[in-house]
């Protein structure tokens, strides 16, 4: 699944920007047709000066345009993605540090390549 908004920056600055205030957050979609939904949802790293309205908004159109044709649950997964646009989004903060944190490598260099001769 891919991150929105990190592009550039170290996990240094993104764990400092989430002591500012800044968060990881996922607005649902629902895509569906006549017979089959699709569950998706996107990530996004909202800055402490940020308002996450305007990552929600997108997606709940996205919602109400494609999401409410699959009848009887559409309707309700389009109320849903509107009370996430409320609430600010789902808080995954947590869970994508520990990923950050998990996958990032520490780097130990090789001491011996760096004494001189």
């Amino acid at each position: 699944m891919k991150t929105n908004n990190i592009e550039g920056l170290t996990l240094f600055e993104i764990n400092v920007l989430i002591q500012q205030g800044g968060r990881f957050v996922i607005f649902p979609n629902t895509i569906s047709n006549l017979f089959k939904k699709f569950k998706c949802s996107n990530i996004y790293f909202v800055r402490p000066e940020e308002n996450t309205f305007k990552y929600g908004l997108k997606h709940f159109f996205k919602n109400l345009a494609i999401g409410w044709r699959f009848f009887p649950s559409g309707p309700i997964y389009t109320l849903k993605s509107l009370f996430y646009l409320i609430k600010g989004g789902t808080d995954y903060t947590q869970i994508i540090l520990d990923e950050l944190d998990r996958d990032n490598p520490i780097y130990n260099p090789d001491l011996h390549y760096l004494k001189y001769a």
